[in-house]
């Protein structure tokens, strides 16, 4: 018989469950051991740690119906830890939804434990060694064999696995991979050994260095962040050193202007640009520098660049030079607070 469900908060509902959140707004970066230690934190805190397994397994589900065309039929490939808890979950999910389900397990059912053997009770269905199911035809694989946090090639019965799995999506298939795709080390996005080609990955709270850095972002395809009721408050304990660039980092540091503003409050930029022939480097790193919110911009030009340069910007001057001497008055400005 299934185990009942463990109940959840009364606040919880569907629509958190199923919502997926834009990863590039969220800019801090776990490492998986930092990511083990939020889900630790949550459970500390009173969340057990099946819901949030539950949660993660219905957001796989999810994306694996998105992907699935015409209701066709599902594999779903566990693994013997937690993200196998979560693939067992989605094969649930999906089978309740009327999906041709297929299970296939690396290792033995027995040797689960924790939540993971807690979600595996919770599968009625059959469950097969993953060495055996048939992908060829499928409609969607999901990959559920290992998290970010793998510790070691991927060798002998599930490296062949996971070459099926990409010679299923080398021909079209398409494959959702539960955190990263099996193989991706989450912490540097090397590949172990060898690693699954997804067409989405579905991961949880926030991003993990792996997603972004190559070979592993190319490997994620679609990265999908699902909200499965971490609270933002642990970040606050954990202390994260690494976040995805952009406005929310560095927005607030840039001084509006106001009324009274003049240019050289904000910051005075001097660009040198090289001769005639390489002075294209020289005018984007001008163009950013105006950009990112400089007052005032001016390019530090040989003579014989000047006429290239001039014909190319219109609000960045151009500071005609020649030689040492030259370029050594143009810093003797002192409003001039930055130099490229």
């Amino acid at each position: 018989m299934e185990r009942p469900f463990l109940p959840l908060a009364a606040a919880w509902t569907r629509r958190h469950f199923r919502r997926m959140l834009d990863p590039l707004k969220l800019p801090e970066l776990l490492t998986p051991a930092e990511m083990g230690e939020a889900d630790r934190l949550t459970i500390a805190s009173g969340t057990p740690g099946i819901v949030l397994m539950e949660r993660a397994g219905l957001a796989v589900a999810d994306e694996a119906a998105r992907l699935t065309r015409s209701r066709g039929r599902i594999v779903v490939i566990c693994g013997p830890g937690n993200n196998g808890g979560d693939g067992f979950i989605a094969a649930r999910v999906l089978s309740r939804r009327g999906y041709p389900v297929e299970l296939g397990l690396l290792g033995r059912r027995e040797a689960l434990a924790g939540d993971a053997a807690i979600a595996a009770s919770r599968f009625e269905g059959r469950v097969r060694a993953a060495a055996e199911l048939a992908l060829d035809g499928a409609g969607c694989v999901i990959d559920a064999l290992f998290g970010a946090g793998l510790a070691r090639d991927i060798e002998g019965e599930a490296r062949t696995i996971v070459e099926r799995i990409n010679a299923f999506a080398g021909g079209g298939g398409r494959v959702v991979a539960v955190d990263v795709p099996s193989g991706v080390d989450g912490e540097t996005g090397k590949v172990r050994g060898v690693a699954v080609e997804a067409a989405a990955s579905v991961t949880f709270f926030r991003l993990k260095p792996g997603h972004l850095l190559e070979p592993g972002r190319s490997l994620c395809g679609a990265i999908r962040l699902a909200d499965i009721g971490t609270p933002a408050s642990v970040l606050r304990r954990i202390g994260p050193k690494a976040f995805v660039n952009g406005p929310a980092l560095w927005r607030e540091a840039l001084r509006r202007p106001g009324a009274m503003s003049h240019k050289y409050e904000r910051g005075a930029v001097l660009v040198l640009s090289g001769p005639a022939h390489q002075t294209g480097a020289a005018r984007l790193a001008a163009r950013a520098a105006l950009r990112a919110g400089a007052g005032i911009v001016a390019l530090a030009s040989p003579l014989d660049a000047v006429a290239v340069n001039a014909a190319h910007l219109t609000a960045i001057m151009v500071a005609p030079y020649s030689g040492v001497r030259g370029f050594e008055a143009l810093l003797a400005d002192e409003r001039r607070r930055a130099i490229a």
